[in-house]
This record gives C-alpha cells, sequence and structure tokens, in this order.
C-alpha cells in the first residue's frame, strides 16, 4: 500500500524538521506557553510553528525550504518592538533566534564584537563594559530585545544624539536572503566603499528582505565621567538655545537631551508616587541634560555651562545632580512611561519626528487640534529634542476605534504638513504600513517595492508589514 500523501502544512513542517531536527521545530501543544506578539497590542495568529535554528547554516536550509513551499516566514527577536512587525499572522511561521545568541569575539584592537543577531542587548552592553569599552546604543527594553530586532529596526535609543541611531554601530553584518543565499561578511572596517550597500539596505528592513544572523558591532571607549542636570526653562527658543550652546561649550558633547512639555511633567507627578519634583517651581519646559566625558575639569565644565545659561535667561532654574543616584531619580522622570498604559489602558501612542526649528510649533498645534476636536482628551507630549524625535501620549475617554483612527489620522496628518516622520525610531510594522506615504513619495515607495521583488520575489518574508497595500500590490500581483 502507497503511503498517503502529506497535506501541504504537513510536507513543509516535515521538510524544516528534516533541516532543523525535531527541537529546532516546535508546534501544536508545544506553543502554548509562547508569546506570538510584541508590545505594540496588536492582535496576533498562533504560527503554523516555531523555527529555533542553531547556526546561518540552519537559517539558510530553513528559508530555502519556506522559500521553496512559498512558506510565510516572521523572523522575531525580543518581541519588544512598537509597531506590530513581529507579529505573527495565520498560517505565517515564526523564525526565532534565541539559540543564536552567543558573542562570539571581541577584538579590542580593532573595538569590535562580534555577536549572533539573538544575543540581548544588555549581554552586549556588559560584556564591553566588562573591558573598559561602550556599546553606544541603548533603550528600556535593552534585557529582552535583541541585536537582530536592533538592527532590523534601526533602533534609537537614549544616546542618538552624540552616537547615532542602530545602523551607525555597525560596520558589518551577515543575513540570509528568502531562499536561502547568505550574503554580506563580518569585516571590521570603517572604511568599505566596495559597492552597493547591503548592510545598510537590511538594516531597518524589519526582516521584509532578509534575516539579519550575525553582526561586528562597533565599541566605544567608555566615558570616564556623566554630568546631569534637570533644567526649567520659560519657551521653546530657550530649549533650542540651550541645545545649541551645550553642543558649542561641552568638551564632552551632548550624550541626552530629553524635553518634556508641562503637561506630561504634571501629569507624571500626580500619577506616578515613585517620581518627585527635581525642581521647585513650574516651567513651561523641562529638560534633562546629560553630558558624558573625561578629565577632571569636566564636572566643572558641566556647571559653569548652566551658571552662564542661568545668568543670560536661557535657564529659569536647574537642579545637578551630586551623585549617581540622583541622576537615575532625573532620568526616572523621562522614563515614567513605562507607567502609561497601566494608567490610560486605551492610550494612543505617536513616535513622530520633525527638524528640531519646527518642533514646538508642530506640537502646540497639535496640542490645539486635540483640545478642539476631543475637548476632554488628555496630551502629553515628551522626546528626544536633540534628533527631532517627539512622542505623544494621547488619552481620550471612551475612545471607540473609529475615535482613536480620528485622532491618529490628524496626527499623522499633521506629520505630514510639517514635512516630518511618521515614525521616528520604532519602525513601521503592521501599525504604520498605510500611513508610510505621508512620509515617503511614490516613487520612493515604488523603489522600495522593486527591492522587495528582487530580494523576495515570493513575498515570503513578513508578507503584509512595512509596505502599503499598494506597493505589494503593484510588486506582486
Amino acid at each position: 500500500m502507497r503511503p498517503q500523501p502529506l497535506m501541504p502544512n504537513e510536507a513543509v513542517l516535515q521538510s524544516l524538521r528534516d533541516v532543523l531536527g525535531a527541537d529546532g521545530v516546535l508546534a501544536g501543544d508545544d506553543l502554548a506557553q509562547r508569546r506570538h506578539a510584541d508590545w505594540s497590542g496588536l492582535p496576533a495568529a498562533a504560527p503554523l510553528a516555531l523555527l529555533r535554528p542553531r547556526s546561518t547554516q540552519q537559517v539558510s536550509q530553513a528559508l530555502a525550504v519556506c522559500h521553496r513551499y512559498r512558506q510565510p516566514v516572521v523572523v522575531q527577536g525580543g518581541l519588544s518592538g512598537l509597531a506590530g512587525g513581529a507579529c505573527t499572522q495565520e498560517g505565517d511561521v515564526a523564525l526565532s533566534l534565541e539559540r543564536m545568541n552567543a558573542i562570539e569575539e571581541v577584538d579590542e584592537a580593532s573595538g569590535t564584537m562580534t555577536v549572533q543577531a539573538g544575543v540581548t542587548l544588555q549581554a552586549v552592553q556588559e560584556r564591553a563594559q566588562d573591558l573598559g569599552l561602550m556599546f553606544a546604543l541603548d533603550l528600556g527594553a535593552r534585557g529582552s530585545c535583541t541585536i537582530g530586532g536592533n538592527l532590523g529596526t534601526n533602533a534609537g535609543g537614549n544616546r542618538v544624539i552624540k552616537y547615532g541611531m542602530a545602523r551607525e554601530q555597525v560596520l558589518d553584518l551577515e543575513a540570509v536572503l528568502a531562499d536561502g543565499r547568505v550574503v554580506g561578511g563580518l569585516r571590521k572596517m570603517v572604511k568599505n566603499n566596495t559597492g552597493l550597500d547591503l548592510k545598510n539596505l537590511l538594516i531597518g528592513s524589519e526582516g521584509t528582505l532578509g534575516v539579519i544572523t550575525r553582526a561586528v558591532l562597533r565599541l566605544r571607549a567608555l566615558p570616564g565621567a556623566a554630568a546631569t542636570a534637570f533644567c526649567g526653562l520659560a519657551g521653546y527658543d530657550s530649549v533650542t538655545a540651550l541645545l545649541r550652546r551645550a553642543q558649542q561649550c561641552l568638551p564632552g558633547g551632548v550624550s541626552a537631551f530629553e524635553v518634556m512639555w508641562p503637561g506630561y511633567y504634571d501629569y507624571v507627578m500626580a500619577k506616578v508616587p515613585s517620581v518627585k519634583p527635581p525642581l521647585a517651581g513650574p516651567h513651561r519646559y523641562y529638560v534633562l541634560l546629560e553630558s558624558t566625558g573625561g578629565g577632571r575639569r569636566h564636572q566643572e565644565d558641566f556647571e559653569q555651562l548652566l551658571e552662564d545659561c542661568l545668568a543670560q535667561g536661557i535657564i529659569e532654574d536647574a537642579a545637578v545632580a551630586a551623585t549617581a543616584r540622583d541622576a537615575l531619580a532625573f532620568w526616572g522622570v523621562r522614563d515614567a512611561p513605562a507607567e502609561f498604559p497601566r494608567l490610560m489602558p486605551g492610550l494612543i501612542a505617536f513616535d513622530v519626528s520633525f527638524s528640531i526649528r519646527d518642533i514646538g510649533v508642530a506640537a502646540q498645534t497639535c496640542a490645539d487640534r486635540l483640545r478642539a476636536n476631543w475637548p476632554a482628551s488628555t496630551a502629553l507630549v515628551y522626546g528626544h529634542l536633540g534628533d527631532g524625535n517627539l512622542h505623544l501620549i494621547v488619552d481620550v475617554p471612551g475612545a471607540t476605534d473609529a475615535v482613536a483612527a480620528q485622532v491618529e489620522a490628524m496626527v499623522y496628518g499633521l506629520v505630514g504638513e510639517y514635512g516630518g516622520s511618521v515614525s521616528a525610531e520604532h519602525g513601521i510594522g503592521l501599525k504604520k504600513r498605510q500611513e508610510l506615504g505621508r512620509t515617503r513619495s511614490r516613487a520612493d515607495l515604488d523603489a522600495m517595492g522593486a527591492i522587495k521583488q528582487a530580494l523576495d520575489p515570493r513575498n515570503i518574508l513578513n508578507r503584509g508589514k512595512l509596505f502599503p497595500d499598494e506597493v505589494i500590490g503593484t510588486s506582486f500581483y
């Protein structure tokens, strides 16, 4: 008697087990305790299976199988994203690099660390620090987010103003394309002008063009000291003046310049008991200023800058951190948004960017329009102003999905008016793909679609993410 042919799903799972082994493919009840969604709050379906390769070769073999069967794949890191890019949909298989989490080499002479993509950001930071070095990328999810996810989304975080986004922290990477071919390398040079830069094409592509498997990370000298102050200012012109002065006068540069509008500050002080006010009186703007550097005069130069700005009326008041505990307390004010989902379960969150010149008026215009359309709404504004990144939290009591959509249309419409970006550092994913046209031209979108079609002609990698429907429709059907 002939064996019955396998059903399509059974056939692909069997082929995947053949290359990954039985423990490399979890399905059915083995997935019961697994999370399938990121932190975006978007729904996710249980995947057909979870693939757990141990090497680049196994990633290559698994993707070759999926390409042959036209099996959709979603690559997952630490599931800490906020745009739905790692959420699985019906019929997907998830590909996790959780077993590819090794730090393979630290080259102190070259100032590099070679890692597998599944290693956490915190593990990289701690290993570098143990050697008196620093990996500059830093964000709140450091303990769970992975380097592969950081690079796939071109993560930003707290130190962008001084060190740049994730792409500035990488010298080279290795990745697997949709059909299983391996591209890239593990070179340690800063200068490498050898044709098209595949590294930077893959960074920020959110798993739609290939799966990043290994990377050569750039390490920096560990700063000798950090000076931190919490400042109160009277107007937006004073905020930008302080930024310019700090960048001009501080030998160590500006490592953080976090701005908080009064609505944000007052809400945090009223709602988050663990946070205490660093300043005695109210102000129209609040700035957390940090400078890292070395030398015995670093703190003196920092305090002199503040004294000069106080004398000139740029700053109304300032508190300087005398200890590391003081600095953590200041950062506690800025890190309070971790409490917002609990305090505002129906919040609508935005991660946008504008030119520094436009942020003040754009934020005010946004607040005015929110009050005009939803008088009972709460709007909290804060952000990494030094790199143009604005975070906006909107809470409309009793908001329906339709109201949330109207709020999003208003905010993203404003971003388009000011020539800003609908995503500063969180990516596009599922959440913002239909808004991408507010930031990118039709020619841009067509070029992106052509690249997607060239590298993933069967559209199996992170389908339905990043690209708007009309781009995928034009390119693939």
